[in-house]
């Protein structure tokens, strides 16, 4: 075999699509766990500094905000393993692989080992589907926070306008009801926005919702591909 046959024989044992899906997935694993591991830290700061004067009123949220964090922690590192995994199935199931191999992938284990990684794609996808919708939830409220900074910016009537603009993170459910002050209003709300800590939360949190809608559809993906490898093999 010379060089040519051997080059083209390599590229044609490359899974792109199994490596794009994890590329994909590692890239938005890492933007989501990165940015909302640093977003949580500045929400319990923008709460503690701005919304909550007693330590008794943020103390829940402060341990939830610890609690997904480690959540974090644990979705890194499997996410990690798991596309490693997908991305040597993706190898191993190409036509290069197959011919190498013979009818081995045909086998009853080789057809168990990829229906098991549909299921766990197919579940992990659902799940994930979940977690995207939820990390939309805190770009809500930040995209609800940030019109009344935005009025506040161009309002040019009397201040007793300006004090009537307001965000409440109790309504939110961030903060208890008998919280103090529970509310940012007028001026306080202006010095809020205007800080690098908001800006720097906000956009932090629009990250990890992208990042979350990578890692979805590099799920999808790798379902589809996986899917595909398991019809080659019957």
């Amino acid at each position: 075999m010379g060089c040519y046959e051997c080059c083209m024989r390599c590229l044609g044992g490359v899974p792109y699509c199994s490596l794009v899906a994890t590329l994909l997935c590692f890239s938005g694993i890492a933007l989501f766990c990165g940015c909302g591991h640093q977003a949580l830290t500045e929400t319990e700061r923008l709460i503690e500094t701005y919304f909550a004067r007693n330590l008794q009123d943020y103390i829940t949220l402060a341990y939830i905000i610890q609690y997904f964090q480690y959540v974090i922690y644990g979705l890194a590192s499997f996410f990690f393993l798991y596309c490693i995994v997908l991305l040597a199935e993706g190898f191993y199931t190409t036509s290069a692989a197959r011919q190498t191999f013979g009818e081995f992938r045909s086998t009853m284990c080789g057809r168990c080992l990829s229906s098991s990684f549909i299921v766990m794609t197919y579940v992990l996808a659902v799940l994930w589907l979940l977690v995207f919708a939820f990390s939309a939830l805190p770009v809500y409220f930040f995209y609800n926070m940030d019109a009344p900074c935005h009025t506040i910016d161009i309002l040019t009537e009397t201040p007793a306008s300006i004090n009537q603009l307001c965000v409440d993170a109790r309504q939110y459910g961030l903060l208890p009801w008998n919280a103090v002050p529970g509310k940012a209003c007028g001026m306080t709300l202006s010095s809020v926005c205007k800080t690098r800590e908001y800006r720097m939360t906000y956009d932090l949190y629009i990250a990890a919702f992208a990042g979350a809608g990578i890692t979805l559809l590099a799920l999808v993906s790798d379902y589809a591909e996986v899917e595909a490898s398991l019809a080659a093999v019957w």
